[in-house]
């Protein structure tokens, strides 16, 4: 390995040794671009790696709410606000048990990259709190976000940090935390979050983006091997978000979409996945999936007993993992290889490991990156801040036409970066080289600050 690279790597790891998700993003990021560090021996010279490393800012705050029995909660609320570098701040908020000062500094590392890939004028933050909206009354999660709000206000702002949604964070939330906003500051400053109701300063297609990117990066990647999307056999994991809406898309596009998941189990239907069934569970009584065995009965239902996750032992051509980090992991990655897997498409921030990662590379499994495919999001949210700027909203069509050339640009630029540096259509390399160096172009124009 590169003297430079190595260094950083191992000192990140003694700063950061209790922080696993973050230090595994990092090691991902700088090995791959090693071809790229050893062209610029000046980057040692300007600690580039070390300042893109370092968050720009990580804010920790308590969050005291009142629940409906009249008890106190305190969480935690974190913003890690990561890099500038082109623009304010921009990435999602995540409510859920599981939220840590790693996994909040690993989301906002991989933010950096993917904004930059984008092509859009928008720097790399995350945040959220370890609060938990499952289970919880509408009121309870009003007063959460208020309170969460009430201090996050103060570190927010249009032309300085924009949040928007994540895991745990939907339509409602954002509401609540809009509406606490814009009472503190006592002014409508429509382009403070993104992922808003388009009945008040949304973008038509936000909804959508993410799923719908994934799928425009997967037609172009496949496109470029001479695959086609139509007549193949898809599998999903989750059930949230990003999983409905790339199964509506892979639909659309004559793809047979047979299986999909939550945390306790997946459901497979060998006729195709009914969509509507599994909105109606999910966005409308927000069930379990399993009650997908209800309107058919025909589907079967596999629990998840164990570490490896039900939905990736089923026969298929494309996979797309769209729950969570890190929930493909090696066994999976097997399982899938052996039932003759094309292609692997991550609808969730870093859902395989590396581990994973490296065994599809290896067995010539296509795989697109999530800090490519999954941009689709953030950049519909680019673009629902520009029509906040201007006062005036696209149609649906037309935000779906803009996130479909942002994705091919996307693919692109991941296709060049790899062809430039001879890596055999590593997309994963390819999607850090093109975005790093953007952002040390950026770094070195900008002084050392």
């Amino acid at each position: 390995m590169n003297d430079y690279l190595e260094k950083v790597l191992d000192e990140t790891a003694k700063k950061n040794e209790t922080q696993p998700e973050f230090l595994q993003a990092v090691h991902e990021v700088l090995t791959s671009i090693e071809p790229v560090i050893a062209q610029h021996d000046e980057y040692e010279n300007i600690a580039l790696l070390e300042r893109m490393i370092e968050p720009e800012r990580v804010i920790l705050f308590r969050v005291p709410w009142i629940n409906d029995a009249g008890k106190v909660i305190v969480n935690r609320g974190y913003r890690v606000q990561y890099n500038s570098l082109l623009g304010p701040y921009k990435g999602g908020l995540r409510f859920h048990p599981s939220v840590n000062l790693s996994i909040m500094k690993f989301l906002g590392f991989e933010q950096i990259f993917k904004n930059a890939l984008t092509g859009l004028p928008i720097g790399g933050a995350k945040g959220g709190s370890d609060f938990d909206p499952k289970g919880k009354s509408d009121n309870e999660i009003m007063r959460f976000c208020q309170s969460f709000m009430t201090e996050l206000y103060r570190h927010i702002g249009q032309d300085v940090d924009v949040p928007a949604g994540d895991i745990g964070v939907g339509g409602r939330e954002i509401g609540y935390l809009f509406g606490q906003y814009k009472r503190i500051r006592n002014a409508y400053e429509g382009g403070v979050l993104t992922g808003k109701d388009v009945v008040y300063g949304g973008s038509l297609a936000r909804k959508e983006a993410t799923g719908y990117g994934l799928m425009f990066f997967m037609r172009e990647m496949l496109g470029a091997h001479n695959i086609c999307l139509m007549g193949k056999t898809v599998t999903i994991s989750g059930s949230g978000n990003v999983a409905i809406y790339a199964c509506e898309k892979a639909q659309s596009m004559g793809a047979k979409v047979v299986a999909m998941s939550d945390s306790n189990g997946c459901i497979y239907d060998e006729n195709g996945i009914d969509l509507d069934c599994v909105k109606e569970i999910k966005e409308v009584n927000r069930g379990r999936i399993k009650e997908y065995l209800e309107c058919h009965q025909n589907a079967k239902y596999i629990e998840k007993s164990g570490i490896e996750n039900p939905v990736w032992t089923i026969k298929t051509d494309i996979a797309l993992p769209c729950a969570t980090q890190n929930e493909l992991i090696i066994e999976d990655a097997k399982n899938l290889v052996a039932n003759g897997v094309i292609a692997v498409g991550e609808g969730a921030n870093m859902p395989c490991s590396e581990e994973a990662t490296k065994y599809l590379q290896e067995h010539k499994v296509l795989v697109a990156p999530a800090k490519a495919s999954n941009a689709g999001g953030v950049a519909t949210s680019a673009i629902e801040m520009s029509q906040n700027s201007m006062r005036f909203y696209h149609t649906f069509e037309e935000v779906e036409a803009k996130l479909d050339t942002i994705m091919t640009n996307i693919f692109k630029a991941c296709k060049e970066a790899s062809d430039e540096f001879g890596l055999n259509d590593n997309y994963v390399a390819g999607a850090n080289i093109a975005a790093f160096k953007k952002l040390a172009q950026a770094m070195k124009a900008q002084g050392i600050v």
